[in-house]
């Protein structure tokens, strides 16, 4: 059990935790949530004992043993394996003295432990914790100091996972992990016996592997039982109660005044008057309900352009010559889509969006747009990018020369930097701020394509929140990578899989989609089911094999028949735009008549389509009646 009792804690001036206090029972998995920098990275180090609270105490049980991810990644020579098997010191140490010492009684003990702590088992579980990672057996082998900073974080996360401490306190772990990681830390979270603290955005996280939700508010400590969502419902209903509670008071407090202000000169009720005076002192006014600030921002709606805004025909993109990333693209994209780009860190996802950005040229194939397509880019790395010395108004400014501060200050403002704010250098802005000003500036000529690499590491519940209403609200097309399974559900109707070194269509759902990675991590084989229903015994016949063969045709042709279908609702809605209309515009004119016949040739085509489909679904049902 974790008692925290009245803990205050402040730093360079600030009060972070103010006589806060919270009892999380053993086993339970508690996320910490509040806006950022309300003090949830502080609560866990003053629990881990990494810092000295100035009042209060936190009691745990005896011999409790604490784990937290390192705040350096390993980096030596040793392979991953072994860095993981390393990091349980008594596991070593037990095992060592297995090899050396002589005393039989000594022996027996030494074994009874190393059998009390799975050590049978070590080998095996470091491996499927650096698999569920993202390591596969090759990649295990390799020394650590060969990856990069990002994998050796979440080497130093299956470390920690790895000794199984009784309390693991987890401070936004997701953030080096790609969706595939994320999706296996939720499923290794809810199965851990032992109990978790975890300071975590991720909403899908929160409500799939918690059963509690700590509230970091105004400096204090509030326990929810229940997900995010749960926690979410609650504490809206208590606000709304507080709210009419305070009203109703405020009206009773009205009502006692009135009457002490009319009868307190007279005598006849001046007992009466005095009696309301006591009441009225009694009553300790409620103490009013101070909303958090919540925000919004918008990003501009690009001009409409004739689909399809891009196309790509057996492309190749990498980045040495010969040795493409990813090859046989063959994908197209109008200004309706909202993609979500799936697949493992490392298979090709962010050099796709580098290839529609324009920051990478293909090395083989063709790509097709629009010369009027402008694309907005959003990448982690282009925070380092930006003028620390800066401010939100001078970059603006830069970008926006001709433009009066006025209007600078109103675009600044729709992506809610205030006149504080909008003056604030860049080094002291939050990450999560400097994440909206690259929205901003990112969204400054209205792109008919925003590319969203990782936009949510920095943003917290509620920021996360206003960019989901940003996505659905704009126009233009989006592609998103994300490890934030929240946010793809609320805005991708399109799942795109980066996958052995091409892209294609995903037809299955994000639940599809974590079944299958989980799968996939725990050594299961994906196919085997598959394989399973392919091995059972087929009807050689004529007739059988010739009804599967129209039966696939059809196939074939319904799924024509239904992107056709969508083909034309887009021009249909193209054709809508009034602005095409215009004649004052000969652009207009030329445009007009070129949706209108390419719809037409459309529409030809999908009526000659549905017509074979009749006619091959009337000899299935005949070859159906005949067998």
């Amino acid at each position: 059990m974790l008692q925290i009792q009245d803990i205050s804690y402040r730093i360079g001036g600030k009060l972070l935790l103010d006589g806060a206090s919270a009892r999380i029972p053993a086993g339970h998995k508690v996320g910490i949530v509040g806006r950022n920098g309300a003090g949830k990275s502080t609560l866990l180090k003053l629990i881990s004992g990494e810092l000295e609270m100035d009042s209060g105490a936190i009691q745990l049980q005896n011999r409790t043993r604490l784990g937290q991810v390192a705040q350096e990644a390993p980096g030596g020579p040793e392979s991953l394996l072994e860095t993981v098997l390393a990091a349980d010191h008594e596991l070593q140490e037990l095992e060592t003295q297995a090899q050396t010492e002589t005393d039989p009684h000594k022996i027996a003990e030494i074994h009874t432990r190393l059998a009390d702590i799975d050590a049978h088992t070590a080998h095996a579980r470091a491996a499927s914790i650096l698999a569920g990672l993202g390591f596969d057996k090759e990649a295990q082998a390799r020394p650590c100091s060969s990856f990069s900073g990002g994998w050796r974080m979440r080497v130093a996360l299956a470390c920690t996972l790895f000794i199984r401490p009784d309390l693991l306190l987890l401070d936004e772990p997701t953030n080096y992990l790609d969706l595939e990681g994320v999706m296996w830390l939720e499923n290794f979270i809810r199965t851990y016996p032992y109990t978790v603290i975890i300071v975590s955005h991720d909403r899908d996280l929160l409500n799939s592997s918690v059963s509690a939700i700590l509230h970091l508010e105004q400096c204090k400590l509030k326990l929810y039982t229940g997900g995010y969502d749960d926690f979410e419902k609650l504490r809206r209903e208590q606000l709304a109660l507080r709210q009419a509670n305070i009203a109703k008071q405020e009206a009773a407090r009205k009502h006692l005044q009135s009457f002490i202000d009319r009868f307190k000169a007279k005598a006849s009720k001046a007992k009466q008057a005095q009696s309301r005076v006591k009441m009225l002192e009694k009553m300790e006014p409620l103490e009013a309900v101070i909303e958090e600030r919540s925000f919004s921002f918008e990003f501009p709606n690009p001009a409409p352009l004739a689909p399809p805004l891009l196309t790509l025909e057996k492309g190749e993109v990498g980045y040495s010559p010969g040795q493409p990333v990813l090859k046989r693209l063959n994908l197209r994209m109008d200004m309706d889509d909202r993609i979500a780009l799936l697949g493992q860190n490392g298979n090709g996802k962010s050099t796709f969006a580098k290839l529609v950005a324009g920051r990478l040229d293909l090395m083989a194939g063709e790509m097709k747009k629009s010369a009027k397509l402008e694309v907005g880019y959003f990448a982690q790395h282009q925070l380092d990018e930006l003028n620390p010395k800066g401010t939100p108004l001078s970059h603006l400014t830069a970008l926006m020369p001709d433009v009066p501060e006025s209007k600078v200050r109103a675009r600044l403002g729709s992506f809610n930097f205030g006149a504080d704010k909008a003056e604030t250098v860049v080094e002291n802005l939050s990450g999560g701020e400097k994440a909206r000003l690259l929205f901003c500036i990112m969204s400054l000529r209205a792109p008919h394509i925003l590319i969203l690499d990782e936009p949510t590491n920095h943003l917290d519940v509620e920021s996360r929140e206003a960019l989901v209403h940003a996505i659905n609200a704009y126009e233009g097309a989006v592609i998103m990578i994300s490890h934030d399974r929240h946010l793809i559900e609320a805005c991708a109707d399109r799942l795109w899989l980066v996958h052995d070194g091409t892209v294609s269509s995903y037809d299955g759902d994000m639940e599809d989609y974590r079944k299958f990675i989980l799968r996939q991590r725990s050594g299961e084989k994906p196919e085997k089911a598959e394989r399973k229903a392919n091995n059972k015994p087929a009807d050689s016949s004529s007739d059988s094999l010739e009804l599967e063969k129209l039966k696939k045709q059809a196939t074939v042709l319904e799924q024509d028949i239904e992107s056709l279908e969508s083909e034309i609702e887009k021009y249909d809605r193209a054709l809508r735009n009034p602005k095409l209309y215009d004649r004052e515009d000969p652009k207009n004119q030329v445009a007009l008549e070129k949706f209108t016949r390419e719809r037409k040739q459309l529409s030809d085509k999908l009526e000659a389509r549905e017509a074979e489909w009749l006619e091959i679904s009337e000899k299935i049902e005949n070859k159906s009646l005949q067998g």
